[in-house]
């Protein structure tokens, strides 16, 4: 009999995007704040949830993924299921024109088939 574990779901965010996460009942966060290079703080902070075994989702602000693309990849291209990496559009938009089809590809490279809701 497989045994389920459970796992928690992180976010790494601006405050904006944290606050609202957090009264979801996100419990695990990283808030990024300040007008200083942001990059190490968030590459700290993924980094630090990677490696957490309690934790199987790590949603992180579209805009901060371009300082952390090699560690996004090398956690996608692993043979770890998780955790699993979502990008989260900020308050200001999505960067990809076709968000449904973005996800839908996601998804499928994710788990291997199509979910249709």
């Amino acid at each position: 009999m497989i045994t389920a574990k459970h796992l928690d779901i992180a976010v790494i965010g601006d405050e904006d995007l944290v606050s609202g996460l957090r009264l979801a009942g996100i419990g695990r966060y990283f808030m990024i704040k300040g007008n200083h290079d942001v990059s190490e703080d968030i590459r700290k902070a993924l980094t630090e949830l990677i490696h957490e075994p309690d934790i199987g989702v790590v949603a992180i602000q579209e805009d901060y993924i371009e300082y952390v693309k090699d560690l996004v990849a090398h956690v996608r291209e692993g043979r770890k299921i998780t955790p699993v990496i979502i990008e989260i559009p900020s308050k200001f938009g999505t960067k990809y024109k076709d968000v449904v089809g973005y996800y839908k590809t996601f998804i499928k490279a994710s788990i291997g088939f199509e979910v249709e809701i």
